[in-house]
Parts: C-alpha cells; sequence; structure tokens
C-alpha cells in the first residue's frame, strides 16, 4: 500500500505554513494508495474535525491541537489518529491496521499517536492530557 504523494504534501502544509487545522485520509483500495479525503481550514474547530470522521468506517487524520502551557506559553502539537470505529468491517480494520506503519511512519512531524474505537477515545480532554 503506498502512499499517495498530495498526502505528504498536504501533511507537510498543516505542520510548516499551518494552512490546516485537520487533514482526514483514507486507503483507497483500487489506487492501493492512502490519499486525502478531506482538509480543515486553520478556523475549524475540534468539533469540526470530529463531526468529519465517519460513525462506521476507519481513517486516518491529523489534527494541529493548539494550547497554552501553564507559563501562558502558545505552544501545537500534531496529533495522528488512527479512527477505527468498532462498528466498522472487519475488512477495513485489518486494511488500516496493516496499513498505520508503513503510512505513519511518512508524516515526519508527529508528536503523539492515540489509536480511537468510539469518540470517548479521542476527545479534547484526551489531547490535551496527551500535549501537558
Amino acid at each position: 500500500m503506498g502512499v499517495d504523494e498530495n498526502s505528504k504534501n498536504t501533511f507537510m502544509e498543516l505542520k510548516q505554513k499551518k494552512v490546516h487545522r485537520y487533514v482526514i485520509f483514507k486507503v483507497d483500495e483500487k489506487k492501493r494508495e492512502v490519499v486525502v479525503e478531506k482538509t480543515g481550514g486553520p478556523a475549524e474547530s475540534y468539533d469540526d474535525f470530529a463531526a468529519s470522521l465517519p460513525e462506521n468506517d476507519c481513517r486516518y487524520a491529523v489534527f494541529d491541537f493548539d494550547f497554552v502551557t501553564s507559563e501562558n506559553c502558545q505552544k501545537s502539537k500534531i496529533f495522528f489518529i488512527a479512527w477505527s470505529p468498532s462498528t466498522s468491517r472487519i475488512r477495513a480494520k485489518m486494511l488500516y491496521a496493516t496499513t498505520k506503519e508503513r503510512f505513519r511512519r511518512e508524516l515526519d512531524g508527529v508528536h503523539y499517536e492515540i489509536q480511537a474505537t468510539d469518540p470517548t477515545e479521542m476527545d479534547l480532554e484526551v489531547l490535551r492530557d496527551r500535549a501537558h
């Protein structure tokens, strides 16, 4: 399973230029590649991001999480989220599980990784706890 060049470029835009708040990736079985499904602009919220993930299908996503430290410094951490809801098909779960490491290696600059099978495993509090 390959990684579409656009997927790498879109991640770099999020990381370096901050033009995206998040990027959602999907495995395109016909192309045998991980491709960009959706991006969210810098003004979009975490709720917008969470609402963009399908309820019963797997996805990979990166989210640029901004926060303020206890010393009052503005920081940003990039989260890689492997979204694999329990309601998705077994085949999809297997496909995403076997492709994850290869894809994740292509994204240089991710700070934290979260594996989520339901929304509570990746809510904003989870990110906040990890980032601090």
